[in-house]
């Protein structure tokens, strides 16, 4: 954990910065003659400024939208209320917003499956018939008809509140299942008698960032925070810990496992049972990246914790036991990951032994039927080997085509698994495997009405700024002209060791079946290339994740697949931190910007929620001054300049995101509004009863992409849709 020095705040009062609000008014729309094609220019609402300022290191950094960072305020509603009538007014001009919204709803109306599990006597999966909000669980017994056995629709009349996690028992006789509302991370936990589907007592609240993990019929393990004081959607939450809920006992009576301690905080602590009911093992993490882990033996009532690692350098999780072996995954001295065994008596680092040791390529694995398949990313694609428990590769797990393979994972004694296989333009379908010889058999292909046979996803590959190679897939018609003039969407994220491998989305569908060009590069920052591809993209070396992007737009420039007026730059979370820096650093790259729910105000995104677990990728302003002058020099809130014309800009956020607060895009927002020159148009949608993303209805989804793609083509100068 990085120790930061506390920077000397100077907050405006509450008193003072209301009295400088304007009355907001409702928007004015009109008209601009100075072009052939229609501009529709923008009568900003007046944001009123604050006196926040901050000192780091010595110097003074206004923030005079500090104000925007109170959810609860009514000024801050009434701000949400305005912007949201002058975004709504803007969209409304733009002639073919229902002709898009035809074409995602239609690509969104099929019948949509999961791979199914085994749970005690029944098989379990999930399904969409088409457009319902929230996706049902079916479940059926050996040859019986499929019946409905969570239907989240029924949650809310309006699709708000989702299912965001379901766990079974040991014997599967108990189901315990989360539920997120207006896509909050807060959830609340329901047990069930899986035979009755009849409720139990045991409801869980405050629960955040956890999964439910049983030990046998008797209790569940789970995570939370102390509920903050003030705002629960932007107030710090760092300290997080670990419950043991026994089945029948009051919430108030459960059981306090680890992370109570003040002295010693972790900001994310997750506990794992063994299959067998033998083990427990806690992870304890202070960031989103290295974990210590400790052990229980579960048999043991006098057990005490054993150390499986004690420091946060690396990353360690348990596959699964056999016995007293442990089989462990870790990227310790493996930046690429392996497979560690060790006996469970003394599970520390100097008796580990590499089971299936580090390659060129990253490591995901899985298990089934007591067999490990090894799923390596090579070039970002799928490749998958099936080893046994001793170590020794079998095969070759043969994928469908070039794409990505999901496995799930399965309980020891399975002898048939199943995985999904999709790309960018093969909709996801199940596959059945046969643990024994390996042999796949499609199980359901889904029925959609895209065509993916009439467009081409490829990979090349491109150099950036400092001569790194970087992987991008790009997806097209297979007769797009390439003359620069295609509308092209530059999808990107680059954080976080997250990889972005070929998968498919109907609203992505959508964008192609409009004519457009879609392209995701794998830029460092994600986890495309293992460890050291992740922390080239962290802390002072952030810039390489920009200059990776602005290189894979120059790419697609250069090659005719578009110029800047018909470029788009998205991304999402830590992706909108990219879009805004990008947009900020080379405003004149792109005709349209769509930064979604960013992290976009730097200096104080640790303030916020978990925000402070985000360090290891970022740094923080109060870490040092070095720091403290990398990160302000990108921020994007920091660095929007006067008299500059950036691209036309619709940024999104949601009214309930607490993992990414709206007042980040709150305020890039409203200093964008104030300096942006010329007509490209600023505007802000913000979503209510909806969070980061997660459990978002179908009918939501559907009313994003009309106003995302509408906005985009229309500001590229589409006057009219031409659809096949």
């Amino acid at each position: 954990m990085k120790i930061a020095t506390k920077a000397v705040l100077a907050l405006a009062t509450f008193g003072t910065l209301m009295a400088c609000q304007p009355k907001l008014e409702e928007p004015a729309v009109s008209e601009s003659p100075q072009k052939k094609s229609k501009i529709i220019t923008v009568d900003y609402p007046i944001t009123a400024k604050g006196d926040a300022v901050d000192t780091y290191f010595g110097e003074q950094v206004a923030d005079p939208y500090r104000w925007l960072e109170d959810d609860r305020s009514a000024e801050t509603e009434a701000w949400v209320e305005t912007q949201n009538k002058t975004t709504q007014a803007y969209l409304e001009n733009i002639p073919y917003r229902k002709e898009i919204a035809k074409v995602v709803r239609d690509l969104l109306d099929y019948e949509r499956v999961s791979a199914p599990f085994t749970e005690g006597e029944y098989t379990y999966f999930y399904k969409n018939d088409g457009l319902q909000n929230q996706s049902l669980v079916y479940r059926s017994k050996t040859g019986g008809e499929s019946t409905v056995f969570i239907d989240p629709n029924k949650f809310s009349d309006d699709g708000t509140v989702s299912l965001a996690g379901l766990s079974f028992s040991t014997d599967g006789s108990m189901a315990a299942y989360q539920t997120s509302t207006g896509g909050s991370d807060w959830r609340q936990v329901y047990v069930m008698n899986t035979e009755t589907k009849a409720l139990l007592s045991d409801t869980l609240i405050n629960v955040k960032f956890s999964g439910l993990s049983w030990y046998k019929n008797e209790g569940i393990y789970y995570s939370s925070y102390d509920k903050p004081e003030g705002s629960e959607l932007s107030q710090k939450t760092d300290q997080h810990k670990l419950y043991y809920h026994k089945i029948g006992n009051n919430q108030a009576d459960d059981l306090k496992i680890y992370g109570h301690n003040d002295a010693e905080k972790h900001r994310y602590i997750g506990a794992q049972v063994s299959e067998d009911d033998r083990f427990l093992v806690v992870s304890a993490a202070n960031s989103t990246s290295g974990n210590r882990a400790f052990l229980k033996d579960l048999s043991n009532p006098n057990s005490g914790w054993q150390a499986i690692t004690e420091t946060i350098d690396s990353d360690v999780s348990m596959l699964t036991n056999k016995g007293d072996n442990l089989y462990l995954v870790t990227n310790h001295n493996a930046p690429n990951s392996k497979i560690v065994v060790v006996d469970a008596k003394s599970p520390s680092v100097e008796n580990w032994k590499d089971l299936i040791p580090q390659t060129e390529n990253v490591l995901s694995p899985s298990t089934a039927g007591g067999y490990i398949f090894a799923e390596y990313m090579v070039d970002a694609i799928s490749k998958v080997y099936q080893y046994n428990l001793e170590g020794k590769q079998l095969r070759t797990i043969e994928m469908p085509g070039i794409g990505s393979a999901g496995f799930g994972g399965d309980k020891l004694d399975v002898t048939t698994s199943y995985y999904t296989f999709s790309n960018y333009i093969t909709p996801p379908s199940i596959y059945s495997l046969d643990i024994a010889t390996g042999e796949s058999t499609l199980l359901n292909k889904p029925a959609s009405t895209f065509d993916g046979s009439t467009f081409v996803s490829k990979q090349v590959f491109y150099k950036s700024k400092d001569g790194t190679e970087v992987p991008m897939i790009i997806t097209h018609r297979k007769d797009t002209e390439l003359n620069g003039k295609n509308p092209t969407m530059l999808y990107g994220y680059g954080g976080f060791n997250i990889s972005l491998t070929p998968s498919f989305s109907s609203t992505v569908a959508a964008w192609l079946e409009l004519g457009g060009v879609y392209a995701v590069p794998n830029i460092r920052g994600g986890g495309e290339y293992g460890k050291a591809w992740h922390k080239a993209g962290t802390q002072m070396q952030k810039q390489n994740v920009f200059d990776d992007f602005i290189a894979a737009a120059e790419y697609l420039i250069e090659n005719n697949y578009t110029s800047s007026n018909y470029l788009a730059l998205r991304g999402g979370s830590n992706g909108g931190l990219l879009v805004g820096a990008v947009m900020t650093q080379r405003p004149e790259l792109a005709k349209v910007a769509l930064p979604a729910v960013g992290v976009l105000d730097m200096l104080r995104y640790h303030t916020f929620t978990a925000g402070a677990g985000w360090a290891y990728d970022y740094g923080t302003s109060e870490q040092s001054e070095e720091m403290y002058k990398y990160i302000k020099a990108y921020s994007p809130v920091h660095n929007v300049k006067s008299s500059v014309e950036y691209p036309a800009t619709m940024i999104t956020t949601a009214d309930h995101d607490d993992r990414v607060v709206p007042a980040h895009s709150f305020k890039f927002a409203a200093v964008l509004q104030e300096f942006q020159d010329g007509y490209n148009p600023v505007l802000i949608r913000i979503e209510t009863d909806a969070g980061h993303g997660a459990g978002t209805p179908i009918s939501k989804t559907i009313e994003q992409y009309a106003d995302i793609y509408g906005f985009v083509l229309y500001n590229m100068g589409i006057e009219k849709l031409t659809l096949r």
